[in-house]
């Protein structure tokens, strides 16, 4: 034991290898990428010189490229609490960045030099933060750096800016084909589709998989590997599809996709959502489990797994919405309220946590606690209060509250004055009894359409119906106004004929004076009004005919008369005493009257009394009955024909004391 104990001794006692040694072995593990190996190396350089900045940014390196985000950065930190005289601020921020702590990562950047390596990792955080009108700032200011595959990431952000039109001008300004590469023909047919020409944005996603094949094979690729990189174009090609109603073939592509389970992790969530939108109420408990396989696996609740970071703020918020709607469609509420809790924290700049919130109160019979949310939202975001106000005033609606709906519906301003809207509000308000709140709107929206500056056929509409409104509800002088502006204005026959109709209730000579400028009808020149007044009206005749046009005298022509033929009776019937009425029932067979009753069987004949002896001999005698029995029902059933074509030759005595009785 002790020559062994003496060996360990004299091998610990070795000498280290001369620092410029482990730092030549150190660059030769870092050239050839094999990261391990440097950080192995850059521990035995730091055991010698201790915080040695080059060491110890060669370890932070390696760890971050062998996806040891939390060891590097827990040296970063270790080096800060030390106060050591070096910078890791990029570093740490793009550990922060892998990380998903997008906040704190753009806040480690602040302070640091403008450089194209800074500016590009703070592109990305704004990126992932959806940040976009920043994120483009950035990649437009780094287009003089040429950095390679710029134009791609600028593509992405201005088409998540919603900038899609932009895309054409960039790469004509930079004289770059959309088809130079997969990536970029990909991010040019987004912005196809963001602009609905999905027509072309489906050719040129055919022409990206096309080149895509082709480069990838050319760096050797193994055919899944190949598959999965290009993902991302399969999925939004059946999302085309989908688009443009071809929904049997988008469907085949998203599952074709989730089978083989050769995507990336975005791609495959994609391609989850995507169907399931497709396939709406269907299969709620299949598209829920289709969704547990987006779970971060450790989560009691749902929440998305972690190599979904890379998701748009929009798709995550989509997931999540399509999550809730399967659960209200399964009636799985305690589900439902939990994760719609956690969804305003999550997307606090959406409305759509607000919506599905109200969505949950109003599947739980509580309409009055959404239009509550619903309206402490819109007071508190008047800029985001449009669709807010528009649930609020459908769920109000649905719920009987009609006051609320229309109260509601008056707060958009940019619709308020549109017919549309105002035939709802005024019918919300009628509904409510609030009539003078209903003619106020009808006031409001004419002075609003007389002061604009466009069409008038608007107008004439809501004064039509504004006039109509007020004759229906008593005010006959205002209705008659409106119809006289309208006949003055516009020569309208249709304000002419309800002008003279309102008129006529207030101010007969004025009625009549404008009943002359009506067209008189064709056909009643014949037709004296006066002495047609004076009668009481004619008197309607059963059976006369209706006189459907106004002939000239001497052509009009008699009606033809019917002939009145005498009924027909039978042989000795005396009309004047028929007698009795006939029986009804006198062609039914007998079981189908109402009278009959059938005979009951004698249950007692089937029972067998007696010894065992006795009924085996019963037995044998009713097998002999019952072998002879086809000579004796035939002699049988000739005596019953013979006696029923005997009882039909004579006359039958019962019928004749029946009609004797009667």
């Amino acid at each position: 034991m002790a020559p062994k104990a003496k060996g360990k001794a004299t091998a610990s006692q070795q000498p280290p290898l001369p620092i410029e040694d482990l730092f030549t072995n150190l660059n030769r593990h870092i050239e050839r990428s094999e990261f391990e190996q440097a950080v192995k190396v850059a521990d035995q350089v730091l055991s010698v010189a201790q915080n040695d900045e080059d060491a110890i940014r060669c370890k932070v390196v390696a760890l971050i490229k062998c996806d040891s985000i939390d060891k590097a950065l827990s040296i970063i930190h270790s080096a800060q609490r030390q106060n050591l005289p070096f910078d890791f601020s990029y570093f740490k921020a793009y550990c922060l960045y892998r990380q998903n702590k997008l906040d704190e990562a753009l806040e480690s950047l602040k302070g640091l030099e403008k450089t194209s390596e800074t500016m590009l990792l703070e592109s990305q955080i704004l990126f992932r933060l959806g940040k976009m009108d920043a994120c483009v700032d950035v990649y437009q200011k780094l287009q003089k750096s040429k950095i390679d595959s710029l134009e791609i990431n600028l593509a992405a952000g201005l088409i998540l800016a919603g900038k899609s039109s932009q895309v054409q001008e960039m790469m004509e300004a930079n004289r770059i084909k959309a088809s130079s590469s997969f990536e970029l023909a990909y991010n040019t047919a987004c912005s196809l589709i963001e602009r609905n020409k999905f027509t072309d944005a489906e050719q040129l996603l055919l022409t990206a998989r096309r080149v895509g094949q082709e480069t990838l094979m050319d760096d050797n690729l193994a055919e899944d590997d190949i598959e999965i990189e290009l993902a991302p174009i399969a999925v939004q090609l059946a999302y085309v599809q989908q688009l443009l109603g071809r929904s049997p073939e988008a469907m085949q592509a998203y599952t074709e996709i989730i089978n083989r389970n050769l995507a990336d992790e975005s791609s495959f969530a994609i391609a989850v959502n995507n169907l399931i939108a497709l396939k709406g109420s269907k299969d709620v408990s299949d598209n829920l489990r289709k969704l547990d396989r987006l779970k971060e696996q450790d989560a009691s609740a749902f929440q998305l797994a972690h190599g979904l970071d890379k998701l748009s703020p929009k798709q995550k918020e989509a997931i999540y919405t399509n999550r809730v709607l399967l659960l209200l469609h399964a009636n799985k509420m305690d589900q439902a309220r939990e994760l719609v809790a956690a969804l305003p924290d999550m997307f606090a700049d959406s409305v759509l946590p607000v919506l599905l919130q109200a969505a949950v109160f109003v599947r739980e019979n509580k309409a009055s606690k959404a239009e509550e949310i619903l309206s402490q939202f819109a007071e508190k975001f008047p800029d985001k209060s449009r669709v807010i106000l528009l649930a609020r005033a459908q769920v109000a609606a649905a719920a009987g509250h009609p006051q609320i709906a229309a109260d509601s519906l008056s707060k958009i301003h940019d619709i308020q004055h549109m017919p549309a809207t105002v035939a709802t509000v005024v019918a919300l308000k009628e509904r409510a009894g609030d009539v003078d709140g209903a003619s106020s709107v009808l006031d409001s929206a004419i002075k609003w359409w007389s002061n604009a500056m466009t069409e008038d056929g608007k107008l004439n509409v809501i004064m039509q119906e504004a006039a109509s409104f007020k004759v229906r509800h008593g005010k006959e002088e205002d209705a008659a106004h409106l119809y006289e502006e309208l006949v003055k204005s516009r020569g309208s026959i249709d304000a002419l004929v309800g002008l003279v109709n309102t008129v006529a209730r207030v101010d007969v000579d004025k009625a009549e004076a404008y009943e002359k400028k009506l067209k008189p009808l064709p056909g009643l020149k014949g037709i004296d009004v006066d002495s047609l007044e004076k009668t009481s009206g004619a008197k309607h005749i059963e059976g006369a005919p209706v006189v459907t046009e106004a002939h000239e005298e001497g052509k009009k022509e008699k009606p033809k008369r019917k002939r009145k033929r005498k009924p027909r009776y039978p042989k000795g019937f005396d009309p004047a005493n028929p007698g009795p009425p006939p029986d009804p029932e006198r062609w039914l067979p007998k079981r189908e009257r109402s009278s009959y009753r059938p005979k009951r069987k004698d249950k007692r004949a089937a029972q067998v009394r007696g010894s065992q002896g006795a009924v085996a001999r019963e037995k044998h005698e009713a097998g002999a009955t019952s072998t002879g029995s086809s000579t004796s029902n035939s002699k049988s059933s000739q005596a019953a024909t013979s006696k029923v074509s005997a009882e039909q030759s004579k006359p039958s005595s019962k019928s004749s004391r029946k009609k004797s009785r009667n």
